[in-house]
């Protein structure tokens, strides 16, 4: 009975200092994941005005899976998925290539990192899913870009910033690409980090927009841009109608983010989610690992030690989930 009071006023504690950051209407702001951008005094939301859709549009999204997991080492895969939309009509789906690597140990580190193909990056740098992931994910992009016809717009899942242990070329090449051919890079997040006195920035700029706009207003508000030279610019909007949330969304610090958001609101047309771009949405089932793939490819690499003379007993020693025994009993 103890720790059931116990666990109560743990709760009612926690509560109340939820409520008192929910309630709360203003303060500073500022980003759990990146210490790089500098805020704008006020954030306050603008109308937004859609304009005619982008003839070519591209979307990228990044999936990753735990394949084996010996808790000292682990096996993952991670692939990129791309999605070419023109007028409105899907003209690609590519799921990526599936990409495996072994987490643990210092071999597996450096096999990990020279199988990343890229220049700059700390070779004393801890290597994890993340870093892999984002790799592949920003050459997808990159690929995307350089495919694209002047005046399409691709789409990133996520951020317009990398895995801090990629060398901020890795970005930097993809605007800079983007801007010498005429094409528009956004990045959107769906469930943004930023926060305004502790609470979540977007839910407040939803409920001052509505009181401003109305219900079913199209807004947009600035945000944030990178202190250094990454050249980015940050801002939430809100891109449809009858989406029920507004996003968080990085740009090039040179674009116009009106006219930018306008185009981009233009093809915010995913139907069980609206106001998030269908390609994107697309591009995320493309990347994703589902079990049925986890489970193909621990059969495949099963298999593959078993004929590297691994014995079945070691393998199952190694990789068998204890937690899963345990909660079957």
């Amino acid at each position: 009975m103890a720790a059931t009071t116990s666990t109560a006023t743990t709760l009612e504690q926690a509560a109340a200092h939820l409520a008192a950051l929910l309630l709360a209407p203003a303060g500073g702001l500022r980003d759990a994941t990146d210490s790089d951008l500098k805020f704008e005094e006020i954030v306050e939301p603008r109308p937004l005005a859609a304009q005619p859709p982008p003839h070519e549009v591209w979307a990228v999204d990044g999936g990753q899976a735990l394949v084996a997991d010996a808790r000292c080492v682990q096996v993952y895969v991670t692939r990129a998925g791309r999605a070419r939309f023109a007028d409105g009509r899907c003209t690609l789906e590519d799921e990526g290539e599936l990409r495996a690597f072994v987490v643990g140990g210092s071999a597996a580190r450096e096999a990990a990192l020279a199988s990343l193909g890229v220049e700059g990056i700390d070779p004393k740098s801890s290597v994890d899913v993340n870093l892999v992931r984002d790799r592949w994910e920003w050459e997808a992009a990159a690929r995307c870009v350089a495919e694209a016809e002047p005046g399409a717009l691709v789409l990133i899942d996520g951020d317009l910033e990398a895995d801090w242990r990629l060398p901020a070329v890795v970005v930097r090449g993809v605007l800079d690409g983007a801007a010498e051919r005429d094409v528009l890079v956004a990045a959107v997040t769906k469930h943004s980090s930023l926060s305004r006195g502790g609470a979540p920035l977007l839910s407040q700029l939803e409920l001052q927009a509505e009181a401003s706009f109305g219900p079913r207003a199209r807004w947009w508000a600035p945000v944030a841009h990178s202190r250094t030279g990454r050249g980015v610019q940050v801002v939430a909007a809100r891109l449809d109608p009858d989406a029920r949330f507004a996003f968080r969304i990085d740009l090039a610090a040179a674009v116009d983010p009106a006219q930018a958001l306008g185009r981009i609101a233009a093809v915010a047309d995913d139907a069980a989610f609206p106001g998030y771009p269908y390609a994107l949405a697309v591009a995320d089932r493309l990347a994703a690992c589902p079990g049925w793939l986890r489970a193909e490819a621990w059969l495949q690499l099963d298999d593959l030690l078993g004929r590297a003379g691994v014995a079945p007993a070691v393998r199952e020693r190694a990789f068998t989930d204890r937690h899963r025994l345990l909660e079957r009993s």
